[in-house]
């Protein structure tokens, strides 16, 4: 995946993961102690969220490629671009660095190191919601690796911020985040009975976002009946760099 050994990879991603879980739990904490106003907490744990992530992607994509998701990871594997080993051990990572950040976050606010959550999140608007978000994802990722990959960082962040407000769901879009975010019995909680339909959704959105991109790169070539045809196709079509999925070196 990259120049770094896996064991620092993988501090990469729980160290990632830490800190984003820990950003949604205690913005969300922050945001309620300070307002009783349900729309102020949520812009609050968005605009939090939103920043904290395009950061620890900016700055982590050179060591692991700045998951900290497991449907980001598995899209990687589906693609080839992970091994079957490499990519458990992320998410194994991705899962505990999570955990931990609910529990930093817990600390920080004089709360419970655990308290799984009685908040409901569920129903078919809910689990659409969550399709629709990691759909949007993981497209983000795919297609801006492509055009720009300076902007990688703010682009997931800014999509993470915005799909907080046009999603049922407040966008979870992450299973690893899902599972740390039942151990918390504050306004980022879900209720643990609710985590696997969510988990299913958010696979099953990453899988079509991926089914998506492997269309729109195909190469135009083929299918074409003429050699001359089909080597003019692929020089006109643009050639990816090997990057991280979030925007690092050498992978997706």
């Amino acid at each position: 995946m990259s120049g770094f050994d896996l064991p620092r990879r993988l501090a990469a991603e729980a160290l990632g993961s830490c800190f984003l879980v820990a950003t949604v739990v205690g913005s969300g904490i922050m945001a309620t102690r300070l307002s009783d106003d349900v729309a102020v907490a949520l812009l609050c744990n968005a605009i939090a969220t939103g920043a904290m992530l395009a950061v620890l992607i900016a700055i982590l994509a050179p060591f692991s490629g700045a998951h900290f998701n497991p449907a980001v990871t598995l899209v990687a594997a589906g693609r080839r671009e992970a091994g079957p080993r490499e990519a458990a051990f992320y998410i194994v990572a991705q899962v505990g660095g999570a955990v931990a950040g609910t529990v930093t976050a817990h600390f920080m606010f004089g709360l419970p190191p655990v308290a799984f959550s009685a908040i409901q999140r569920h129903g078919a608007g809910q689990w659409f919601a969550e399709g629709i978000a990691t759909f949007g994802l993981v497209s983000v990722i795919l297609l801006g690796r492509r055009s720009t990959r300076r902007a990688l960082p703010w682009l997931v962040g800014l999509y993470i911020a915005a799909a907080y407000w046009f999603t049922a769901s407040t966008s979870f879009a992450n299973p690893a985040v899902t599972v740390a975010r039942m151990l918390t019995d504050t306004f980022a909680g879900i209720r643990p009975v609710d985590v696997p339909a969510f988990v299913a959704a958010q696979l099953a959105g990453a899988a079509c976002a991926a089914g998506l991109a492997a269309w729109l790169f195909r190469s135009p070539a083929i299918g074409r009946a003429t050699p001359t045809g089909s080597r003019l196709a692929a020089q006109a079509e643009p050639v990816a760099p090997r990057v991280r999925l979030h925007g690092g070196s050498n992978r997706a």
